[in-house]
């Protein structure tokens, strides 16, 4: 994993330095109390660090507002005492600066660290909740650390804090209130809908979310508990609080019905030493991009509560705990202008032009947008400063301007008028804008996404060649490919007599695929691949899914009440292109797929397969049998199977398929007690399945 490269500035004179406390210090107010501010994440460490180096060269001259050394940056307040004081951490950023801070712990130890613990530092609002015999009672914000804010209105919109445990326990639980990407995207569309300005990130939305007490709709948060401690009246649970390890503290929270990271693709893990704890570092910044909460960094902190005692606090943050802090994934910048481009279907999909801004180790100049409705609902304007959001790689995009710090001279944003790709009509009437000409618009993108490897894999048919037979009138869709003959693939530029019969061949075994991959290929708005799957092994044939209306299509898992007429619309509107297919006597049936049959004979008739109701994980390298194929063809052989394929480890996983560098996938697998196989068992298991890949 990379190490941050975010050296701090060399702050020149004292006029530079209080110039720096005043900016940091307002950054600090809006960013803790609003959860907002005109500099990014990555910025504000950079002033600070800068601010700390000017002071411990100048101790004579540090100003009373200077952040450093105070919780929050010394900007949030609060009138609700804390039993404990609720601190900061300190934050290193590469693995040579987590060394030296592991080795300062063990020298003030006089001893090595019993055992480390690892978790996710997620990028939220620490609080702390009280529970007295069981009951929720009381929503405290961390404020200056002595004393915070109380925020008790909130109880009830927050999901992991229960209004009841599942025992009459006294303490109080701590941790971080955040917004999921689900719940910032709902949240957003609330507050739009009553008028009020999109927030620019989900802490921003968290923040303003837990303060609001009035707001004539509500929105949804979450909690994730990182730490307890016992209250007057704990008894037993207080004695255990203050002795047990914090790795047991976080196993006894989550007993209780409180959330904790442990049910995450990121849960807490113990580690003996320093090198294992950076090899758990580099798994979840790994799988950072992949989670559906922000991260900002890993907490790193001594398990025994004997090290912690010992290791004690500073005025500011405690000795045994420290934040790794991962690259930023969410900078401030400029949008600079608005593209409109046409996909392979004639979806017209807008993209910002960003004045260019490093974010996460790479330069970024674009960002997705959604839709017209999305910039409208947004309020973005050309001129805005906006919030980009980038987690590994993930295309960038804009969770919203930062409202505040317009001038005036923004400009809004011009939708078109005709598709700029052809210039035909537009389709307005859904959010996602359309070319009236549909597929027509693109078709060397259709043609090409069509012959792909998850879609009929035709060899040999690039995009260059899907010109060539566009400009040669040789096909308007991907259905001529099947009557080409081999005279007429001669015609083309440098086609000799074995690249066409080659790709005749490739040609007549696509005529083959199962219905699955014809579906994929069609490229049906609502679905992809593994839908594509589902779908065809719901209605076995075409001729089934053609005839069913939308209430059938709702019986596919995954397929809600608002994608089934779509899909069903997509399909009428294929329709010729799938009469030419079959023409062209091109497969229409899915291999070992039944089709629907009356619910109260489903059960009974389904033949069940080896992996029949089992949620399968693939991760790792295959070997053997399953070399050559790709993570489709194996999610195609799991659904084979009588399987469901899923991406990720859950206490749902029947069986993880483990091949070489598997990676914390096995290791989550592992705490969970999930059945694992290697490549040539799961081969072994699936082998009539298989056959078909």
């Amino acid at each position: 994993m990379k190490s941050m490269t975010n050296t701090p500035a060399v702050l020149a004179n004292t006029t530079a330095y209080a110039e720096a406390v005043e900016t940091a210090t307002r950054a600090a107010a809006a960013y803790y109390v609003q959860g907002d501010s005109a500099l990014d994440d990555d910025a504000y460490d950079r002033l600070v660090r800068a601010i700390e180096g000017y002071e411990q060269a100048h101790p004579d001259e540090v100003l009373p507002d200077s952040p450093t050394g105070k919780v929050a940056g010394g900007a949030a307040v609060g009138d609700v005492p804390h039993t404990v004081a609720m601190l900061s951490l300190d934050n290193v950023f590469s693995a040579e600066q987590f060394a030296t801070w592991t080795a300062s712990l063990e020298r003030r130890l006089g001893r090595p660290v019993e055992q480390w613990s690892v978790e996710p530092k997620l990028d939220g609002l620490a609080i702390a909740a009280r529970y007295r015999h069981g009951k929720l009672v009381q929503l405290i914000t961390r404020g200056d650390g002595t004393a915070g804010e109380d925020v008790s209105h909130a109880m009830g919109t927050i999901v992991g804090l229960p209004g009841e445990l599942t025992e009459p326990a006294t303490f109080e639980v701590r941790g971080e209130v955040l917004m999921t990407t689900a719940q910032f995207e709902k949240a957003n569309a609330v507050r739009t809908e009553h008028g009020g300005e999109p927030f620019a990130n989900p802490r921003n939305g968290a923040a303003g979310t837990l303060r609001a007490k009035e707001r004539p709709y509500t929105v949804e948060m979450t909690f994730f508990a990182y730490g307890a401690l016992p209250l007057p009246g704990s008894g037993d649970l207080g004695e255990g609080l203050a002795q047990w390890p914090h790795s047991d503290i976080l196993r006894r929270v989550d007993a209780l019905g409180v959330h904790t990271a442990a049910d995450t693709a990121v849960p807490p893990r113990t580690a003996a030493t320093a090198d294992e704890v950076q090899a758990r570092i580099e798994e979840i910044a790994a799988l950072r991009a992949e989670l559906p909460f922000g991260i900002d960094g890993i907490v790193i902190k001594a398990d025994s509560a004997a090290d912690q005692r010992e290791a004690g606090a500073g005025s500011r943050a405690p000795r045994w705990a420290i934040a790794y802090k991962l690259p930023a994934v969410e900078k401030v910048t400029r949008l600079v202008a608005v593209e409109w481009n046409v996909g392979r279907t004639g979806i017209i999909a807008p993209r910002a032009v960003l004045e260019p801004v490093e974010i996460d180790g790479s330069t970024v100049t674009y960002a997705t947008l959604h839709n017209p409705a999305d910039i409208t609902r947004r309020d973005l304007r050309l001129g805005d400063q906006v919030m980009v959001y980038k987690a590994g790689d993930i295309i960038p995009r804009i969770e919203a301007p930062v409202a505040h710090l317009r001038t005036g001279e923004e400009q809004p944003i011009a939708f078109p008028e005709a598709c700029p790709q052809c210039g035909s009509e537009i389709d307005a009437s859904e959010q996602r804008w359309r070319c009236v000409r549909g597929r027509n618009c693109r078709v060397v993108a259709s043609i090409a996404y069509a012959v792909g490897r998850d879609q009929l894999d035709i060899e040999g048919l690039g995009t260059t060649r899907v010109v060539q037979l566009v400009d040669a009138g040789l096909v308007s869709d991907f259905a001529d490919l099947f009557t080409l003959t081999r005279e007429q693939l001669l015609t083309l530029d440098r086609m000799g007599e074995t690249s066409a019969d080659n790709l005749l061949a490739g040609i007549e075994l696509a005529r083959t695929r199962p219905l699955s991959r014809v579906l994929a290929a069609l490229g049906v708005r609502g679905t992809g691949r593994s839908m594509s799957r589902r779908i065809a092994r719901h209605f076995a044939t075409m001729d089934h899914l053609r005839a069913a209306d939308a209430e059938a299509v709702q019986r596919v898992e995954g397929i809600g009440v608002e994608k089934a007429p779509v899909i069903v619309a997509e399909l009428a509107e294929l329709g010729p292109l799938i009469a030419k297919l079959v023409a062209a006597g091109v497969n229409m049936t899915e291999p070992g797929a039944t089709p629907p049959v009356e619910e109260d004979a489903e059960v009974a008739e389904r033949s069940a397969g080896p992996l029949d109701g089992m949620t399968v994980v693939v991760t790792g390298a295959m070997t053997g049998p399953l070399e050559k194929l790709s993570r489709n063809q194996m999610n195609e052989v799991i659904e084979r199977a009588g399987g469901k394929a899923s991406s990720s480890v859950s206490k749902r996983t029947a069986l993880l398929v483990a091949g070489e560098n598997a990676g914390s996938k096995r290791a989550k697998a592992e705490d969970l007690g999930v059945r694992t196989a290697t490549p040539d068992e799961f081969a072994a298991m699936v082998a009539d399945a298989l056959g078909d890949a």
